[in-house]
């Protein structure tokens, strides 16, 4: 990687949140991961990125207080960050759901691994698509 480049992990589980950044931290060396556990915590972390360019935002799509969809749309109507690329990633295999975040302009949707295998393709495929 040229630029470092910054990811937004986004996920009210804990446990989700360290496979993730785990196993970008092993993928990845130099990314930064930035946690955040709901989308109010995103949105406060994220308007104070210094370059947006280089930013990612993998997003659980069902989280309470705001879901992913929501903070999608919160995000897709700020013109400061509307641009940055939004993967969400589920559990859930919901069509209503997976059509309505490309709807809201998610560039990708990943169920969710169960696996540290599984976590680790994860990092990989989102490393070769917006990293490579």
């Amino acid at each position: 990687m040229d630029t470092a480049k910054t990811i937004y992990l986004v996920d009210d589980d804990p446990d989700d949140r360290m496979f993730i950044s785990q196993a970008f931290h092993q993928v990845t060396p130099g990314v930064k991961v930035v946690e955040a556990t709901s989308g109010f915590e995103l949105l406060t972390l994220i308007l104070q990125e210094k370059d947006p360019n280089t930013t990612l935002i993998l997003m659980d799509i069902n989280m309470p207080k705001m879901s992913g969809l929501e903070t999608l749309k919160a995000l897709k109507s700020d013109f400061k960050l509307s641009h940055i690329p939004v993967v969400m990633i589920s559990t859930t295999s919901n069509p209503s759901y997976i059509k309505s975040a490309y709807a809201e302009g998610i560039v990708d949707f990943i169920c969710k691994p169960s696996t540290l295998k599984g976590f680790t393709d994860l990092a990989n495929q989102i490393t070769n698509s917006y990293f490579g």
